[in-house]
């Protein structure tokens, strides 16, 4: 059934004839009857009865009551097709990693659905050492994550870096100190997140690599939580700056010397970005614009 002689057939009732129709359609006359004929064969009923006045028959009298919605249903699948296109509709899969998830994702996607109210974001929080796999099998589109530790068919794109303190009790020592190495850390009790968390295999590494071990490691497991095991003097903790600024009460910051830097936070994607829905490309372009702009904007760079 060809949607342009539903049209027509609709042109020809309310004009009262087929001329009247081919002229305000602007098509010959013999394409009118084509269309009206071809319709008529695709249905295997009469819908018109031609003779010195038009007349509708009992099926063309049911068919024009369903031909509006027909062609309404037409136009709305037309649109979403479009909108699909354009990016403009859509349901997009994201992962983030903490802190990026809590603390700058979302005035982010709240600005990008008030400009596209019809995309539909499902938000997968988990740590960044998942993500190259949940990207790589199509579990979610894109991930904001750290650096992954392996290709998998995904590529990787810096954006921003995400800064790490020392928050301390503000009587501890190292509190009055003027300047901290990692050295200084050397036997402290310092809370860390899970093993798989990258803020807390960086700090590790970095330890090892520059006199800070022996040390008592406290697992708490949650990011968030760290800062207040540090307020009731439980232990220190390395943590993203975004995460205690300003800093809670009765703690104080401190920049670690020589921890050469904070964790690179970018855009995880596949490689073949075709496989991407519009809707999926145009959010990463966002995000990737917006907090690519943390990258000159005070945050430190690797």
């Amino acid at each position: 059934m060809d949607i342009r002689g539903i049209a027509t057939f609709q042109t020809i009732v309310r004009t009262g004839s087929f001329q009247n129709a081919a002229k305000e359609l602007q098509y010959a006359q013999s394409t009118v009857t084509t269309q009206i004929q071809n319709l008529e064969d695709s249905l295997g009923v009469k819908l018109l009865e031609r003779g010195k006045k038009l007349r509708l028959t009992q099926a063309g009298e049911v068919f024009l009551e369903k031909a509006d919605k027909l062609i309404r249903d037409f136009q709305d699948l037309q649109q979403t097709m479009t909108d699909l296109t354009d990016g403009e509709k859509g349901t997009v899969n994201i992962g983030i990693m903490e802190p990026t998830a809590s603390y700058r994702i979302p005035a982010l996607l709240k600005n990008f659905t008030s400009l596209y109210p019809n995309v539909e974001i499902h938000l997968k929080i988990h740590n960044s050492h998942m993500f190259n796999q949940m990207v790589s099998d199509g579990t979610v589109d894109f991930a904001i994550c750290a650096t992954p530790e392996s290709g998998l068919g995904t590529t990787f794109d810096p954006l921003f870096v995400e800064e790490i303190v020392l928050l301390l009790p503000h009587d501890h020592p190292l509190a009055k100190k003027k300047r901290v190495y990692l050295n200084d850390l050397r036997n402290e009790q310092i809370l860390l997140t899970n093993a798989t968390c990258p803020f807390r295999r960086k700090l590790e590494i970095s330890l090892h690599e520059h006199g800070g071990t022996p040390y008592r490691k406290i697992e708490i497991g949650n990011m968030a939580a760290l800062k207040f095991y540090v307020q009731v003097q439980y232990g220190i903790a390395a943590v993203p700056k975004i995460t205690v600024t300003p800093p809670p009460a009765n703690t104080v910051l401190k920049t670690i010397e020589n921890l050469d830097a904070g964790l690179i936070t970018g855009l995880l994607v596949k490689k073949d970005t075709k496989l991407l829905s519009a809707a999926a490309l145009k959010l990463s372009s966002y995000l990737k614009q917006e907090l690519g702009m943390l990258a000159g904007s005070g945050a430190k760079q690797a």
